[in-house]
């Protein structure tokens, strides 16, 4: 009977010990293009990739500023509609027919 308590015992220290453990968010993944946006307006706008027909907000630029941002979920390849509109609304520019490959640079106006 002694013998069988310290089998238990024995049992149950090893089953609560530690374990090693991974924690991790996932495979992360590299933009396959970028968009390089040159803000010549004297306020922001809101950047849009629209692809079949729907619209993904990007980034906002500021006025009279250049940025470069990653166009995450849409493929190498794609063939989308850029779109920026003013901060307030007062103006939207678009550009359609874009197939995005490597760094894509588009100048507003």
């Amino acid at each position: 009977m002694r013998a069988l308590l310290m089998g238990f015992a024995l049992l149950a220290t090893a089953a609560c010990g530690p374990r090693q453990v991974e924690v991790g968010t996932g495979a992360q993944t590299q933009a396959e293009v970028l968009l390089a946006v040159r803000n010549n307006f004297s306020q922001p706008v809101s950047v849009y990739v629209v692809q079949g027909g729907n619209p993904m907000f990007v980034k906002l630029v500021a006025a009279n500023a250049q940025e470069t941002v990653p166009v995450r979920g849409v493929a190498a390849g794609s063939n989308v509609t850029l779109r920026a509109t003013l901060a307030d609304g007062s103006r939207t520019v678009e550009k359609s027919g874009v197939t995005l490959n490597g760094t894509y640079s588009w100048t507003i106006p």
